[in-house]
């Protein structure tokens, strides 16, 4: 780094990623500083974080935008780059984030997201190009505070960079199914402080459209047997959203006829 390029911050948000977070971190070497943010990790994940970085914070989970601001925050650089667990910086990726942040031509960048399954690049399904919004400078930008799902929100022009980050999202299909479950849940309790409504055929009929949009119309079967899985996993993951929403407005019938 020269003495006239700008600092660059790499930020995490951890809990329980200790399998992941020693390869996203030794991505980020490159970085400056790096942040983690971790929600209470009951395995070794803040221990192997501190071999990497002194800048490591306990703090409680309020989602994920939530995390990711108050990562954002802690970072001293005037830069951000916020990257998750279970993604890897490439060194051209780093290359290129700092050839843009000191030309400063935007104050937002986003990246393609290069999405694996079992190492295997999955090329269709919807998960590719995949753009995602993760260089910023700080105090220009925040995550949106939704419980997942985080986007930056700006009104900015936004740069687009042409190296993808590398995500290794699912190493099995139990892995898969659990995360879909997880997802599924907080996606319904957001809906239902919105006020959505859910019956059973609404979760079917929800469920197969996602299944077929996703092997079918999105080209999901050209990912082969990988593909087949996601697109299954998809509709179940639909399925298992509308039936969770079904059950906590039915819960609020009750309680309301008490």
């Amino acid at each position: 780094m020269t003495s006239s390029s700008p600092l660059i911050s790499a930020t995490i948000i951890t809990k329980n990623e200790e399998a992941n977070i020693a390869e996203c971190l030794e991505s980020v070497s490159w970085a400056d500083e790096i942040v983690v943010v971790d929600s209470g990790s009951d395995d070794r994940t803040v221990d192997i974080a501190k071999q990497f970085t002194d800048k490591v914070f306990v703090k409680p989970w309020h989602g994920q935008g939530h995390q990711k601001n108050l990562a954002a925050e802690l970072a001293e650089g005037p830069w951000i780059f916020s990257i998750d667990a279970d993604e890897r910086a490439t060194p051209e990726l780093a290359e290129e984030i700092r050839s843009v942040v000191s030309a400063g031509h935007h104050t937002v960048y986003a990246m393609r997201r290069k999405n694996y399954y079992r190492g295997q690049w999955i090329r269709h399904s919807g998960w590719w190009p995949d753009w995602v919004k993760r260089v910023f400078r700080k105090g220009e930008t925040q995550f949106s505070t939704d419980m997942i799902h985080d986007s930056l929100q700006t009104q900015s022009p936004i740069g687009r960079l042409k190296n993808p980050i590398i995500h290794h999202s699912f190493h099995s299909p139990e892995d898969f199914l659990d995360r879909i479950r997880w997802y599924a849940h907080h996606q319904a309790v957001e809906m239902h402080h919105q006020g959505r409504h859910a019956s059973a055929w609404t979760a079917i009929s929800h469920a197969g459209f996602a299944a077929f949009q996703t092997y079918f119309l999105r080209l999901g079967f050209l990912d082969g047997a990988a593909g087949l899985l996601v697109a299954v996993s998809t509709g179940v993951g639909s399925f298992y959203r509308y039936m969770i929403l079904r059950d906590l407005n039915r819960t609020d019938s009750s309680a309301k006829q008490r």
